[in-house]
């Protein structure tokens, strides 16, 4: 029954994924935490494994709507901002592994909180257009946030694409779901580097017996994001950041309640 579940909500997530160009992640680990009960960092490296099935299947199904050309096109910002993002994405495990279960759980809440405002205000932010900066400075920011983009992704266990996708739009000028089949390019790598350092340090043998569960979640992202993608073309993204913001603001509220062990 438990794999069940874990199936139905991978799809559930795989879906929101499909759609955005997220990994689903940050929808993803308030499901583990509250409803399967994992520690926080269990959540954390099982929420990475999962992520990296999703982002995978949602790069390969988005194709037949952005389309690989559309993607290659952008190399140049997909390697700055990719660059800093695997430095990151190494650093962050450091942090995750070495602050106490209560601290980490109140990174993981502020952060959700964080990102439902970004998704809630991303008419505000995307307004903007592109930021005119000189095309160092131009590679310099998308590097430097790309060693946030890193951090946060390991240290969360998320692909960060809530992340990545304001940064491409802010400093590329690319439209929303274009944006979302780089962020997907960009995470595939920085999630695996982070899962690396995860596995040197012994910890993917803390969940080896939590197989059947990850492979019954990551079949049901599979299918979620194939759902997922082949619904962007149909999806107003304004609704559709609305909503997921909105369910991602009081899924971190309902975590702040979560009491992780000291």
């Amino acid at each position: 029954m438990r794999n069940i579940s874990a199936f139905a909500w991978g799809a559930l997530v795989g879906v929101l994924g499909g759609l955005i160009g997220l990994g689903g992640a940050e929808f993803r680990l308030p499901i583990l935490l509250s409803v399967f009960n994992y520690r926080t960092l269990q959540a954390i490296v099982i929420n990475l494994i999962v992520s990296l099935v999703t982002v995978i299947f949602s790069f390969i199904f988005r194709n037949g709507v952005i389309g690989l050309d559309n993607v290659a096109a952008h190399w140049v910002g997909i390697v700055n901002i990719l660059a800093g993002s695997l430095i990151g994405s190494y650093v962050g495990v450091h942090y995750a592994t070495r602050i106490n279960e209560r601290a980490l759980n109140r990174v993981v809440v502020v952060f959700l909180i964080f990102i439902s405002l970004v998704l809630i205000g991303h008419n505000i932010i995307f307004s903007f257009g592109s930021l005119q900066l000189p095309s160092l400075l131009k590679i310099s920011v998308a590097f430097a946030a790309g060693i946030a983009i890193g951090i946060f992704s390991s240290m969360l266990g998320v692909a960060g694409g809530e992340l990545i996708i304001p940064t491409i739009i802010l400093l590329f000028g690319v439209e929303i779901k274009l944006a979302g089949s780089l962020s997907l390019a960009i995470s595939i790598p920085t999630i695996m580097m982070g899962l690396f350092k995860y596995r040197s340090q012994q910890r993917l043998k803390q969940i080896e017996s939590e197989g059947r569960l990850i492979f019954s979640m990551a079949l049901g992202s599979i299918l979620g994001a194939f759902i997922g993608s082949n619904l962007l073309r149909f999806v107003s993204n304004s609704l559709l950041y609305l909503i997921l913001g909105t369910v991602l603001l009081l899924s971190a509220l309902k975590l702040a309640k979560h009491k992780p062990a000291a």
